[in-house]
């Protein structure tokens, strides 16, 4: 099963946590076409959240072409977004964690990182570039 998990600080509902993490899996290539998803009730009881909530999640996912529900089987993945290469995310993924150990190393605890990352993204990176 792939990690989901919620985040009742973040402000986004919880439908649209899981519906992220599942692409993220998809991009970074956790999940392949072809691999079934957790079952609702799967997820259901690890998260603690409602049936419904799951399903809106697979059902988001399922109207963007990434995931098929077939009836009696469960959710199985027809592809992945369009994103980068698995090698262009390690490398990706690797610079962010340098420069979260550097944030960390000037202070900044994991909320201040957060802040910060969202204010550079909500900046289209215009901060980043100044």
């Amino acid at each position: 099963m792939i990690p989901l998990r919620l985040d009742p600080k973040s402000g986004r509902p919880p439908y649209r946590q899981i519906a992220d993490q599942v692409r993220q899996a998809l991009v970074a290539g956790t999940l392949r076409p072809g691999d079934q998803l957790p079952t609702v009730k799967t997820v259901v009881t690890h998260l603690a959240v409602n049936p419904n909530t799951v399903s809106r999640a697979y059902r988001e996912l399922e109207h963007e072409g990434l995931v098929e529900g077939r009836p009696g089987a469960g959710t199985f993945v027809l592809r992945a977004p369009r994103g980068p290469a698995p090698r262009a995310l390690a490398e990706l993924e690797r610079a962010l964690g340098r420069w979260v150990a550097r944030a960390r190393d000037a202070g900044l605890d994991d909320r201040g990182i957060e802040a910060l990352v969202r204010e550079v993204l909500h900046d289209d990176g215009r901060a980043a570039i100044a």
